[in-house]
């Protein structure tokens, strides 16, 4: 998780440093549907590789964003899911849907 001094000054530029690339905002997207595994986060989301949904995942672990529960059995079993700070996300996330569906309806 980033220190607040290592965050920018804008509330925006935030907000864009934690989720601001495209993978991130999918990945969050199928999490907000409910927890998965890492599989079907990859199944779901056309185009990304395991390399880069493992560093994203990890990244969005680390910023407090998910939460990933492992589970002891062979062979382990991993789960992703929002943490409570992650699902203060989704009126962000439910807005850009609703204003990609607006823009997407004009002439």
């Amino acid at each position: 998780m980033l220190t607040k001094e290592e965050l920018p000054e804008c509330p925006v530029a935030t907000t864009v440093q934690l989720i601001g690339n495209k993978w991130k905002l999918l990945i969050l997207r199928e999490l907000l549907e409910g927890p998965r595994r890492f599989t079907e986060i990859a199944r779901r989301i056309d185009g990304i590789s395991k390399k880069v949904l493992s560093e994203n995942l990890r990244a969005l672990e680390n910023d407090g964003i998910l939460e990933r529960e492992v589970f002891a059995e062979v062979p382990p079993r991993v789960v992703y899911s929002v943490s409570p700070l992650g699902e203060s996300l989704r009126p962000v996330l439910d807005a850009m849907k609703a204003w990609g569906e607006w823009y997407k309806s004009q002439p």
